[in-house]
């Protein structure tokens, strides 16, 4: 079990800062997820936090113990890499063995743990095939057995499941925060997919361009976002960034009115006009028209709106959120 901190960590490569002046606390058995757009450097923190990389300055802190110049293996701690980096010519249960036979771990305590893996994942009747021969969510469970069977004091995952399909993906997700759970340990989460992040996370820190640009709980990010960068990150359909004009009740002060599309009041009237219609089953998606600006709106069932149609729209001053002309939230 760990704590892992960072303290004005800062990594650059050439001209490039891939992380620039990050400081955040994981606490012990948490479930945190580095959430952002391709590049913007989760991928470097998570490096860095397993000693593959050195900051060019700030500090690392394991249990208040500084890592910055402590090497991977001194720092137990394991990680699933994004191409799970299975070795093809070994079988399922020598990939999930090999880390404890290269520390030359007892034959018997390798045995105990391989079988305690196993049935956690429930992957014992696959230990004897090659990874060739494995679904991509059984390698997915075979490379996070080899990273349990360690007993490490934090995981590390970099995108593992990118690779799955949707159900399966669902899937999986559900099963790492079970897993995370039951060994009690911490686990730091990289993903560009929101609602897997939101999904997991106990926390979250949203990341742009190598900077830290908000931490918190999801709900609470989704709710409160500090940015309009972060606004628009979080939820399907995105947030609308709207003129101040064009919804009644918003701020004058404000360059741009952000309102979630499931926030939206649709109802009968004029000033608006549906331009698309995607029934989704459980709520409906429209796209709508007002005053030379496009917005989306989510509506529950399958409402009887169609393309052309007039309306009127609106939204409650409580669930709307302003920005500045940095893009920064106004007080409230």
């Amino acid at each position: 079990m760990a704590e892992i901190a960072f303290v004005n960590v800062t990594k650059r490569y050439g001209n490039t800062v891939a992380v620039d002046g990050a400081s955040f606390t994981v606490a012990d058995n948490e479930f945190f997820c580095l959430f952002g757009p391709p590049l913007c450097g989760k991928t470097t923190i998570l490096r860095l936090i397993l000693g593959l990389e050195t900051p060019d300055s700030g500090e690392i802190l394991i249990d208040d113990r500084p890592v910055t110049h402590v090497g991977p293996a001194e720092r137990n701690i394991a990680m699933v890499f994004q191409n799970l980096a299975l070795f093809p010519h070994m079988t399922a249960e020598q990939n999930i063995r090999f880390p404890l036979v290269e520390r030359r771990v007892p034959e018997a305590r390798i045995r105990e743990r391989l079988a305690h893996a196993a049935a956690k994942l429930h992957i014992g009747h696959i230990l004897h095939k090659h990874p060739a021969q494995l679904s991509g969510g059984e390698r997915q469970r075979v490379a996070i057995a080899r990273a349990l069977v360690r007993d490490p004091i934090a995981f590390l995952m970099d995108d593992p499941i990118s690779a799955l399909d949707a159900r399966l993906r669902e899937e999986a997700r559900v099963e790492l925060k079970r897993l995370q759970r039951e060994a009690g340990r911490t686990l730091i989460y990289v993903t560009h997919d929101q609602e897997e992040a939101m999904s997991v996370a106990d926390r979250m820190a949203i990341l742009d361009h190598g900077r830290i640009r908000q931490i918190g709980a999801p709900v609470a990010l989704y709710d409160r976002p500090n940015s309009a960068y972060v606004a628009q990150l979080l939820g399907s359909p995105p947030i609308n960034l709207l003129p101040p004009g064009l919804l009644p009740g918003a701020r004058a002060d404000a360059v741009q009115v952000g309102i979630r599309p499931e926030d939206v009041e649709v109802r009968p009237g004029a000033g608006a006009r549906v331009t698309g219609v995607e029934p989704l089953g459980g709520y409906t998606v429209l796209t709508i028209e007002a005053q030379g600006a496009s917005l989306r709106a989510m509506l529950r069932g399958q409402p009887a709106y169609a393309p052309g149609q007039s309306i009127a729209i609106g939204a409650a001053p409580e669930r709307m959120h302003f920005f500045g002309p940095e893009g920064e939230r106004l007080a409230s």
